[in-house]
Order: structure tokens, then sequence, then C-alpha cells
């Protein structure tokens, strides 16, 4: 499904989203970078151990990566040119929907600042975190067109998700858009 916000075209999609061919990808990630398991694991199998590298060498320069917020590195051996790494809540942490729409937001203003024009997402928390598919998909389409209906550079958004349950939750969130 795709609808345009703005002049930004916001797509779902099902698949591997270290297979897209967008500016960047974004990881779901936890405050270490630590990229072990789920999305930040196919990352890292597929991009190198660049990536890891280079996260490291992030959180020794700035520290951990608080939920809610992100981080940038180069995208190794993938097709994306960065991989931008946004840490959302752990279900039960507390101030869960908030914290998951800022890391969806400082994920957007991320590329923004590198003049990105695609970016892709997966579903945030779902996995490991425990965050509901359902409420994932509510805040981040949402957070997604709060950002595009404003000034922006990026053009294309895409939700990579994972399978088709997934892809009906986020297609639906996206159909109440108004």
């Amino acid at each position: 499904m795709e609808r345009h916000i703005g002049r930004v075209l916001i797509r779902t999609v099902t698949g591997d989203i270290t297979d897209l061919d967008t500016d960047a990808i974004v990881n779901a990630a936890n405050s270490r970078l630590e990229h072990g398991g789920g999305v930040a694991g196919a990352i890292i199998r597929k991009g190198g151990a660049a990536i890891q590298e280079e996260s490291d060498i992030w959180v020794m320069a700035r520290g951990e990566v608080a939920a809610g917020e992100a981080a940038i590195t180069g995208a190794g051996g993938l097709h994306a040119r960065y991989v931008i790494h946004s840490v959302g809540p752990r279900q039960g942490e507390g101030d869960e929907e908030e914290k998951l729409k800022n890391a969806t937001l400082s994920s957007l203003r991320l590329a923004e600042k590198h003049h990105l024009k695609s970016i892709a997402f997966p579903a945030i928390s779902t996995g490991v975190f425990g965050f509901p598919m359902d409420r994932c998909a509510n805040i981040m389409v949402s957070a997604v067109a709060e950002y595009a209906a404003g000034q922006t550079e990026i053009e294309q958004v895409l939700f990579c998700l994972y399978d088709s349950r997934a892809l009906e939750l986020f297609d639906r969130a996206l159909e109440k858009l108004s």
C-alpha cells in the first residue's frame, strides 16, 4: 500500500530490509548498539563487521543511545548508504508509546540532517523488546505522517515488514490517515 503525505511517498512492503536500495535502512537497535539477533543480526550478516565496528566507536565516543533516540553509521556492504540505529522501548519499561514515536522521529531527523531522500523502517521494538505490533504500526505510521506533513527533503519512507500479519496492521494504520 502507498500514500502521499505532502511530497513524501509512504509505502508498506514485506521482505528483507537488508536488500533494500534506499539511502538508509533503520535498525531496531539496543542502547549499546550491539548487533546480535533480529534485524540487527541480519544487517551485520549482510553488511559486514564494519557496521558493528563503527557502532562500537559511536558508543565509545558518545555513550549509550537512550530509548527514543537514534545513531547513524555507514552501511558496510549493504545496498543502502547508511544504517540508522533507532532504539525503541522495551515493553513494560514505561512511556513506551512516546519513546517509540521519538525513536521514529529521531530516525527521520537524522536522515534529514544527512540530506537523505529515502529511508526504510522495520517494526521497531516488536521483536525481543515485546512491543505489540498493532500499537507499533499506529504509532510509527502516525509519527511518519506528522513528519511528512512538514517541511522535509525526504521523498520516500518505506515500512519493510517481515510477514503478512505485520503488513496488514501497517496497511490499516496507513489507511486510517486522513
